[in-house]
């Protein structure tokens, strides 16, 4: 049998990697606003563009997955990142007049293979043999948690030294992580995956399945909302600096969301309960950090958010895999699409709003998505539960 361990760690790398372009820009939300004079709309169409690529690379995914040689994909996923990366660096220090459209054109390329990374990289642990499938799943998703929280601090510390305004040279500093996987990738072997949608008559459709993709739309949508848009939130609205936005906002944010998803890698179970009490956690932590004006306060929901949204997305596909047979790459493209739709939608609404009635109203109207996230998983456990009972009656 092949030893995986270096091809979790590439795996690892990638995840990371996801957590890298995510979050960078929001990092530079006000930088770019004051360098390049940008509007919260534009800032949130940069969000837009980064999960709305990833979208369009999980529905060719879920479709066309037989064309695709997977090996050869996900050895490429990220070196696709370098290049992205290079170029989001580079171009606007070249071409200063024309800085946002290259940094548009280098969001596109990276956020290709974040789609992939979303798409190809939970089969590839899934695939691998283990003890336990589901903690896998849920400490392979906490590496991108402790990811996001590597950037966060790193990033602060190098901006803090090199200033804002030469921003181009940590994203370079950041490429070396997707070099880093990509060469891993080269040495490392990959096991076999199943590339179709199910096993339940290849219905990737199939009602089970499309109720799932909703779920882990407002997983998304709760989850990157927060994490997009707390570090401009805490500078904007609750006033503090930028050092201690980031620190105490996405940075603490990424912390509580790493600790949920190491918790339940370690002592998780009933992973649906687990979900209703996030959902319902996060919407009074929107809630919270919109209406309270103590500052502390403000910080302390925004970062428990974190915590509430942990196993929203994760949790989705260990759900899947629990309730739908054999669930293949098509099927797991079909589900990152729903968390891409969710994670693209979500936060330029915030940014939509934010322009018209302030960053508090913004961060208020995110709270209906964990809202009706709470009545979803009310109505997916009949809904299984009632299933379940038929097919013991036959």
């Amino acid at each position: 049998m092949p030893n995986y361990k270096l091809t979790k760690t590439a795996c690892y790398f990638t995840n990371v990697t996801m957590s890298i372009v995510a979050n960078l820009s929001p990092l530079l939300f006000l930088t770019f606003r004051e360098m390049y004079n940008l509007s919260f709309t534009l800032l949130g169409l940069l969000v837009v563009i980064n999960f709305a690529t990833q979208l369009s690379i999980d529905l060719v995914f879920s479709f066309f997955t037989k064309h695709f040689n997977i090996h050869k994909t996900v050895r490429l996923t990220p070196f696709i990142a370098f290049l992205g990366l290079v170029f989001y660096a580079l171009m606007p220090m070249l071409l200063p007049e024309l800085a946002f459209l290259w940094i548009v054109i280098g969001t596109v390329v990276f956020s290709v293979s974040a789609g992939l990374g979303e798409v190809l990289i939970s089969p590839v642990v899934a695939a691998m043999p283990a003890e336990n499938p589901e903690r896998e799943m849920s400490k392979l998703h906490s590496i991108y948690a402790w990811g996001v929280v590597a950037v966060v601090i790193v990033s602060t510390v190098i901006l803090h030294f090199i200033g804002s305004e030469n921003w181009c040279y940590l994203a370079l500093v950041w490429s070396l992580v997707p070099l880093a996987g990509s060469i891993l990738f080269c040495f490392s072997p990959l096991p076999e995956m199943d590339m179709g949608g199910t096993e339940q008559g290849g219905r990737l459709f199939s009602p089970a399945l499309l109720l799932c993709v909703f779920l882990i739309f407002l997983g998304g949508a709760s989850e990157c909302t927060m994490s997009q848009w707390v570090s401009g939130f805490a500078e904007e609205a609750v006033g503090v600096s930028k050092v201690l936005g980031d620190v105490f906002g996405l940075a603490l944010f990424g912390a509580m969301l790493g600790i949920g998803r190491t918790l339940y890698a370690k002592f998780g179970k009933n992973v649906i309960n687990v979900m209703f009490f996030g959902m319902t956690g996060a919407a009074v932590c929107y809630i919270t950090a919109a209406v309270v004006n103590i500052p502390a306060v403000a910080l302390v929901a925004c970062g428990l958010t974190g915590i509430c949204t942990s196993m929203l997305w994760p949790g989705t596909l260990i759900y899947a895999e629990e309730k739908i047979t054999g669930l293949g790459v098509a099927a797991y493209a079909l589900l990152a699409a729903g968390g891409d739709l969710g994670a693209s939608v979500a936060p330029q609404l915030v940014g939509i709003v934010s322009d018209t009635a302030g960053m508090r109203a913004g961060i208020l109207s995110a709270s209906a998505f964990p809202i009706c996230g709470i009545l979803l998983i009310l109505f997916i456990k009949k809904y299984f539960n009632k299933k379940e009972k038929s097919l013991g009656k036959e």
